[in-house]
């Protein structure tokens, strides 16, 4: 398989459109009806696919315990805090 250049030329379209040149699509993996997440990252652009985006965030959190609600957590951790500000 030929290599993809490091750098690519590409122009938006009228309608903010960019089209993805097909080696570099087929070097990313990435096939037609794929759901790409875009972010922006130190002033760059950044697609993902949705599951590498999904990998990379239950490894993240592969520590929490199972049934365990992470916005519960939060509300408790804040109840608590406010609670010792009241005590002050």
């Amino acid at each position: 398989m030929a290599e993809f250049p490091t750098h690519v030329e590409v122009r938006l379209g009228e309608q903010g459109r960019l089209v993805i040149p097909a080696a570099l699509r087929k070097s990313l993996g990435f096939e037609p009806g794929d759901t790409l997440i875009a972010r922006l990252e130190d002033g760059r652009l950044v697609l993902e696919k949705l599951e590498t985006v999904q990998r990379r965030l239950k490894a993240r959190f592969s520590h929490v315990i199972k049934n365990t609600s992470l916005a519960d957590e939060l509300i408790a951790q804040r109840q608590e805090e406010a609670q010792r500000e009241v005590s002050e």
